[in-house]
């Protein structure tokens, strides 16, 4: 997709030569200072009933006398921050993007001056509301036309804007990237797959990568990881991709990923309904995938590892069995109680792995407690963090790219659900307070440096008749990572 910024004609919107003009304006009001046809059509439009000036509401109007693009589309933004303007563009192209349009202008009125986090915004939306997913579906609906953007903007705006769209492009690919890995099936996205992506990423954009099979991970001592990957016949990954955008000397930011291709919950099986939503347990590792498109997209000058450990969670006369006990990489003991709470169990050797990185920070991004979704539900990731500053970070960089996170607490308290008579601690606590105690478990792996962990279970995909995946915190990674960066 092509972004670009227009500068404002004098001579009004009505003249701007594109297939179609999308309008955003503030709600409650019509604003002062439209073009006269574009102002009598909106008029007409309120006075008939057919717009309402209220937040989220669109119209579409086909021919607009006076007005040179054919389409006009109007959205209402209930005010101009950069939230309210994504909700009404995603409402305004929603109108579009399935007819002939190919060029859209987009413009803003009453909404005061436009920044580029509103540019960001347009990158990101026009992304979102074109992708259709069509790897296993060739009756998918084609793809929509819409493939060139146009910002309407005055001159002393238009440096400010383009930075914004340079932003933009790179998390929606980003984003892309990452709901495409997701939403393939489990037959089709497996630890090999996530593999060849990571291959694939690496020769396209200039990331170094490296590959562990069972052998190297047998040789390494990650008795956790292999315990939940025993049982499955596809077999494990060890993912290691890195991004030096500076001096070999700095300290990189580690970004480790779920990769739980498919869960079944292992001998603690799952119940049937909605299982087949467990291919997106490997969120996190394509959140991990696509903020390192992001960041090579954006040549950022920070070094970055992706660490992704891949494995599918299976039963079978093989698998692990609640009781067993296992031996981490860091040399702790694991009693699982729990087969089904196998994403900790392959990240706390994955995050042991990380601190021969000596890393600045380490972040870990999973799907791993359903509990989080009950204690935040789909808006917001919950966010965990041993160090306040960091945390502080993490929280700004969601505000900034509309990608959301709460903190949640690690009070010491929490740790004795984990006690276990027959290991240094269990896998699972009791069903109280299961994602910080699921946390407090990670926490345990991460005493030599700083540490978040984001679980993203009731934000990585949706469900029901929008069934997929978000792309989320790509957003919300990439702002933290631009904004240590500088």
């Amino acid at each position: 997709m092509d972004f670009k910024t227009l500068i404002a004609p004098k001579d009004g919107l009505c003249t701007v030569a594109a297939d179609a003009l999308l309008l955003v304006i503030a709600g409650k009001v019509l604003p002062d200072g439209l073009d006269a046809p574009l102002a009598q059509a909106l008029k007409a439009a309120v006075d008939a009933g057919d717009l309402s000036l209220k937040a989220g509401q669109a119209l579409y109007l086909h021919h607009v006398a006076g007005v040179k693009a054919a389409r006009v589309a109007v959205a209402v933004a209930a005010d101009g921050q950069a939230t309210a303007w994504r909700k009404a563009l995603a409402a305004g192209l929603g109108l579009l993007k399935g007819g002939g349009a190919q060029h859209v202008a987009v413009a803003a009125s009453g909404l005061g001056t436009l920044g580029d986090a509103h540019a960001e915004a347009l990158a990101s939306v026009a992304d979102a509301q074109t992708y259709v997913y069509r790897h296993t579906k060739p009756s998918a609906p084609p793809a929509s036309k819409l493939a060139r953007f146009s910002l309407v903007c005055d001159k002393a705006d238009a440096a400010l804007l383009e930075s914004g769209f340079k932003r933009g492009r790179a998390i929606a690919a980003g984003v892309a990237l990452a709901r495409e890995n997701a939403n393939r099936p489990g037959n089709h996205c497996t630890p090999s797959h996530l593999a060849s992506e990571a291959k694939a990423l690496a020769k396209s954009h200039g990331l170094k990568v490296q590959v562990l099979d069972r052998k190297d991970v047998e040789k390494l001592g990650m008795g956790a990881f292999l315990a939940v990957a025993q049982a499955s016949k596809q077999p494990l990954k060890f993912i290691v991709l890195r991004w030096n955008g500076a001096a070999k000397t700095a300290a990189p930011v580690v970004l480790v990923g779920k990769g739980i291709t498919f869960d079944t919950g292992g001998i603690s099986l799952k119940p049937a309904p909605e299982m087949d939503e467990m291919k997106f347990d490997m969120g996190g590792a394509a959140s991990v995938l696509g903020t390192l498109r992001a960041v090579a997209e954006l040549k950022l000058k920070l070094n970055v590892v992706g660490l992704i450990p891949a494995c599918e969670n299976m039963p079978g006369g093989a698998a692990v069995k609640p009781g067993d006990v296992v031996t981490s990489l860091s040399g702790q003991t694991i009693e699982i109680l729990n087969t089904d709470a196998e994403g900790r169990l392959v990240l706390c050797d994955a995050l042991t792995y990380a601190e021969r990185f000596k890393p600045a920070a380490v972040i870990d991004i999973a799907t791993l407690t359903g509990a989080c979704v009950i204690a935040l539900g789909h808006h917001r990731s919950g966010l965990f963090s041993s160090s306040d500053a960091l945390a502080a970070e993490l929280l700004a960089a969601g505000e900034r790219g509309a990608d959301l996170a709460w903190r949640m607490p690690l009070d010491e308290a929490y740790d004795e659900a984990l006690k276990s008579n027959f290991a240094d601690m269990g896998n699972v606590g009791g069903r109280a307070g299961g994602s910080i105690t699921a946390a407090k478990f990670l926490q345990r792996y991460t005493a030599k440096f700083d540490w978040a962990h984001l679980d993203i279970a009731g934000t990585a995909w949706t469900s029901g008749q929008a069934k997929g995946g978000t792309g989320r915190p790509v957003p919300l990674l990439t702002h933290f990572l631009l904004a240590r960066a500088g």
